[in-house]
């Protein structure tokens, strides 16, 4: 963990922890963790309400497609938190996130409108993980570590 902090190491430091987090929250919601569907605060509820939420953002496709649809978003936003959370192979995981974020933006667009992803701040979600992509170090990170060790 070598040099100095500056301005822009915190609020990549920042961005990579609320992006990992809110990937995090919304799987927790899936299964139930947030608590039970129709509660206050609470999304899904569980993978079900997660499922039937997937196949209407994917309308276009057949239904049949959901299921596999939903896992994979909570297998990508799992293992991508968890990335980003360590900071492991950051560069490529906020690229990866911010190709996630917008293709939620555009789904949620298509299916509910564009007010829905600018209420819940997808496109800027995305935004900040493109811009997280193009910064040039990641301080506490496992990447910070393994090019520390290379010079």
């Amino acid at each position: 963990m070598q040099g100095r902090w500056r301005a822009g190491d915190y609020s990549a430091l920042f961005l990579r922890l609320a992006l990992a987090a809110s990937f995090l929250s919304a799987v927790a919601d899936r299964f139930g963790l947030w608590g039970r569907p129709g509660e206050p605060h609470v999304g899904w509820g569980d993978f079900i309400h997660f499922t039937a939420y997937t196949e209407r953002l994917t309308f276009m496709l057949p239904t049949y497609w959901g299921p596999a649809l939903a896992w994979t978003a909570t297998i990508a936003e799992t293992v991508l938190a968890l990335a980003l959370l360590i900071g492991i192979f950051t560069r490529v995981a906020a690229l990866l996130s911010g190709a996630l974020l917008l293709l939620f933006a555009i789904a949620m667009t298509f299916a509910l409108g564009v007010k829905a992803p600018l209420d819940y701040s997808v496109f800027s979600a995305s935004a900040g993980a493109f811009l997280l992509a193009n910064c040039t170090r990641y301080k506490l990170s496992l990447d910070e570590m393994r090019c520390g060790r290379d010079k």
